[in-house]
């Protein structure tokens, strides 16, 4: 079945929908098509931070910016009517001219650092707030969605493109606010002191304009390829980080270091071209400002000698046509930094425009009662995308307080079952029902409390071990979490811990063994006090008087319960109620293992040959 022609069973209506590049979450997440305006205006929007106190910030903004001509008037004043008065100089007028400028220059300093202050604080919390939908809406994201793209690189779409984001907001849109203010006020007073040269100005600037709106489309795309590469790269990194034992262990430096290094020559030439791209606007600007100063000078001499513009307009115009320059010189790196900013604004949206697959069916959702779990496999057909059916018209019930062990082959479609169970995934066709009830209709909070997975290798996160039990159920006390220990007879383990619960397991858990991280994972498990538990198994890693101690807290934290359990080894489905037998994506036997050791067929097969291999 390939993937064009899939179709996706949505909510719990049963209505079918194709998935194509418009609705398939994994493309959408590399989606990036919205023009410049188009990306910056739905990134305000999703951060309404940004525009709060926005009309007082551009009061500061205009009187930041128009304190920048108080030095040019005053020239001109100067020039005019104090040295150059018809009764000759006027040191009164001088000095009065030169006290208010120094005032005024005060209020705008303190304007300026306003403006600043407001922008940097509405910036901050602006980003914040996007950091934070990004982030909640990566783990609304499906595991086959999430798995779409490296870890790494996914984590760099809500860290290092959202700190690009903050660089231009806090510096380039501060730049392009001041500078187009600058312009504005510029250009204003310039036609005030000489249409003729306001005029020259313009029409000597006019090419760099035009010149930079062409290259701002170049940039767009050098920028997003700059944003794709660095993710790349860090998705690389972390992978190189995390395998750090692997890579050692089987000698692969070299192999690794060359992966790193093609990776990072990538996001070298990527940057190299955008940063050339965004250099060719300086020098066309320098040769632009240096005809520009030479024609009004030039133009100016004339209209003065015909009386038309006196020597302090004409020397207040330079100073002006100086303040019209800077944005032009600035727009290399305003632009610089706004293409970045865009691509990375881009790729955060491309996050954010992923429509989960795996939805929570919110106020709609059903809420289950406690007690008792009847699982209900009805006519279940899945594939993953661009590949062939894993799971094939799977037609079962398992009956409350049943513990079910699920065997067959690599690839047989165990994992897939228990990821559907726990709504991972969704099926193509069918529906799975908890008591009766799609779980595509429960909430999640009513299925994730009911429901409790514990993975082969449970993840720990950096702190102590108490914490991360204590992470399914942050209100337990430590004495909650003791006698949790002790119930599942794991008391004596607990001792040997020189700190107790106190004692840190370090990142991922590494200063555990692989069987006490899973014996932290089984009392998690325990103090969410499920209704059904899924469990994959993973005992062959350890050692014997850890394995015991694994199958002892098993014993005790499935009974009474429904629980259904990947079995790798086939000890575990003698001890089980129920074998599920799987083989090709189908349920090819079930029963207990009494009944399918003596019957021919998969079970048998399988279980000779672990008999053989444990011998």
């Amino acid at each position: 079945m390939s993937a064009p022609a899939r179709t996706e069973q949505r909510s719990g209506t049963g209505a079918q929908q194709p998935t194509d590049a418009a609705t398939d979450p994994v493309l959408a997440l590399h989606r990036s098509s919205d023009g410049a305006i188009a990306t910056i205006k739905r990134g305000l929007r999703l951060s309404p931070e940004f525009a709060q106190g926005l009309w007082l910030t551009l009061v500061f903004a205009v009187v930041a910016t128009a304190g920048k001509v108080i030095v040019p008037i005053a020239v001109q004043q100067i020039i005019d009517n104090g040295l150059a008065a018809p009764d000759g100089p006027d040191l009164g007028f001088v000095t009065r001219m030169v006290a208010v400028c120094a005032a005024l220059l005060v209020v705008t300093m303190i304007c300026s650092y306003l403006m600043n202050l407001r922008l940097y604080r509405a910036t901050e919390s602006g980003l914040a707030t996007l950091r934070r939908k990004a982030f909640r809406h990566v783990h609304d994201l499906s595991v086959l969605t999430q798995n779409s793209e490296r870890k790494g690189a996914l984590v760099s779409r809500v860290t290092s493109d959202v700190d690009q984001i903050s660089t231009f907001m806090q510096w380039g849109g501060l730049l392009l606010l001041v500078s187009s203010g600058q312009l504005m006020v510029a250009t204003t007073l310039m036609a005030i002191y000489s249409w003729q040269l306001t005029l020259v100005v313009w029409i000597c600037f006019l090419p760099l304009l035009l010149g930079v709106r062409w290259l701002q489309r170049l940039l767009s795309k050098a920028y997003l390829k700059v944003r794709e590469t660095t993710g790349d790269m860090l998705g690389v990194i972390g992978e190189t980080v995390m395998g750090a034992a692997v890579i050692r262990a089987h000698g692969i430096e070299r192999r690794t270091a060359g992966r790193i290094d093609t990776t990072v020559l990538a996001t070298r030439r990527a940057q190299v071209r955008a940063q050339r791209l965004s250099m060719a606007v300086s020098p066309f600007a320098e040769i632009v400002s240096a005809i520009g100063n030479t024609a009004v000078v030039l133009v100016g001499v004339w209209l003065g000698l015909g009386g038309d513009l006196t020597a302090g307009q004409l020397i207040a115009f330079l100073f002006l046509m100086t303040l019209f320059v800077q944005p032009m010189m600035m727009a290399t790196e305003i632009f610089n930094e706004a293409q970045n900013a865009i691509a990375g604004w881009r790729r955060v949206l491309g996050v954010l425009d992923t429509v989960p697959d795996i939805a929570d069916p919110g106020e709609a959702g059903r809420e289950l009662p406690r007690g008792p779990v009847d699982v209900r496999f009805d006519r279940v057909t899945y594939s993953y995308p661009e590949g062939p059916v894993v799971l094939d018209d799977v037609d079962v019930e398992i009956t409350p307080g049943t513990r079910v062990a699920v065997v067959g082959e690599t690839g047989s479609g165990k994992t897939t079952f228990v990821k559907l169970l726990t709504r991972l995934m969704d099926p193509d066709h069918g529906s799975v029902r908890l008591d009766g009830v799609d779980l595509r209709e429960v909430a999640f909070s009513s299925l994730r409390s009911r429901v409790v997975m514990v993975p082969q290798e449970g993840f720990l996160f950096d702190s102590s071990l108490g914490d991360n039990i204590r992470f399914a159920r942050p209100e337990s006390t430590d004495a909650e979490l003791e006698a949790a220990i002790t119930e599942l007879g794991l008391s004596e383990w607990l001792d040997s811990l020189a700190h107790g619960l106190d004692t840190p397991v370090g990142q991922r858990g590494e200063s555990l063994s692989a069987g006490e991280r899973q014996l932290v994972a089984l009392v998690r498990a325990y103090i969410a006090d499920p209704d059904l538990l899924v469990l994959d198994e993973a005992t062959s890693a350890v050692d014997p008087h850890t394995e015991m101690r694994i199958q002892r807290a098993l014993d005790r934290l499935t009974r009474g319960r429904t629980s259904v359990t990947i079995a790798h080894r086939l000890s575990t489905a003698e001890s089980a109620d129920r074998v599920l037998v799987f083989d090709d994506g189908r349920i090819v036997q079930s029963g207990s293992h009494t009944e399918l050791v003596d019957e021919p067929g998969v079970y048998a097969d399988l279980y000779a040959s672990w008999a053989r291999s444990s011998a």
